[in-house]
């Protein structure tokens, strides 16, 4: 009797998760949810203040955690933020930044993030604090493209990898511009496309890791300057630090590709879900965009 052959359709049919995940991508709220566990244990290693972003390398960080941190100086220089100066996180994440501000720059920090679970997150780590800095941080679940503020209402909006995920990115400038004081600073941290298009291959491997990601597109710099001057900015400064993130971005893809293999095994069982696989496959590709050419990772400064 002519045994059946076992293929790939077999396993299919016992593992169905064995499939790659497919469109539609997840939305911000399943990504963050859904991601929760490796931003905590295994890109802060667990720290206390999670950082969901990239490390800054210079001669003050050598080492990932130290490096983490530095972006926060960086960013908080270069917008000059000042003792007692009210401070918005458009897109907070878990609030690694809103803490360092007012700890370290003792600046009036609120936190604005339009993922729930991210906002009960913050606010139960801001309870639980030692009441150390003169302001205590505020978290606010809501939409950066709609804020709930009224107008004239900071002195510095931040977004650190964040404003990537709006798809329709004019708006949030025009609301950046909307709640900022007079004289007031937008300061951001993203990724921005080096070119509209670049290569076919450069294409590929971007939308192989913006979609997995929730992130709709990224723009260009001057995509980025546009928006930024039609909503009203003036002394738009835009900077390519990618040589400072470099290692960071790297580090991202080497634990990435660690994972990947055992994280598809666990896939298999419904261990992993197809959105955490996803995540893991898009760390690796954002690596691979970078060494294509296809994108950098930028400062903007802007002032209203």
């Amino acid at each position: 009797m002519k045994k059946q052959a076992f293929n790939c359709d077999s396993l299919r049919n016992i593992f169905p998760n064995l499939a790659r995940m497919k469109p539609p991508y997840p939305d911000v709220h399943t990504y963050y949810n859904s991601t929760r566990f490796d931003y905590r244990a295994i890109w802060n290693r667990r720290r206390r203040d999670v950082a969901v972003h990239f490390g800054y390398y210079d001669e003050r960080a050598r080492r990932h955690a130290e490096a983490l941190d530095n972006l926060n100086f960086v960013l908080a220089d270069l917008a000059q933020i000042q003792p007692g100066e009210r401070v918005l996180d458009a897109g907070c994440g878990l609030g690694n930044a809103c803490f360092w501000l007012a700890e370290h720059r003792r600046a009036q920090a609120t936190g604005l993030n339009i993922v729930a679970s991210q906002i009960a997150d913050c606010q139960r780590n801001a309870v639980h604090r030692p009441p150390s800095t003169v302001h205590r941080p505020e978290f606010i679940q809501g939409d950066f493209c709609k804020m709930p503020f009224s107008e004239n209402t900071f002195d510095v909006v931040w977004a650190c990898e964040s404003v990537c995920h709006a798809a329709e990115k004019p708006a949030f400038y025009k609301e950046a511009f909307r709640v900022l004081k007079p004289g007031g600073r937008l300061v951001m941290a993203e990724y921005m496309r080096v070119a509209r298009p670049v290569s076919p291959e450069g294409e590929r491997l971007l939308a192989a890791w913006l979609r997995p990601w929730a992130i709709p597109d990224i723009e260009t710099p001057d995509e980025h300057r546009v928006y930024a001057l039609a909503a009203g900015f003036e002394k738009i400064d835009i900077r390519d630090v990618t040589p400072q993130m470099r290692v960071s971005l790297r580090n991202l893809h080497e634990v990435s590709t660690r994972w990947l293999p055992f994280g598809k095994f666990l896939n298999l069982f419904g261990l992993v879900n197809d959105v955490r696989l996803g995540n893991a496959r898009a760390s690796v590709r954002q690596y691979e965009a970078l060494q294509a050419g296809a994108w950098q990772y930028s400062l903007l400064l802007a002032r209203k």
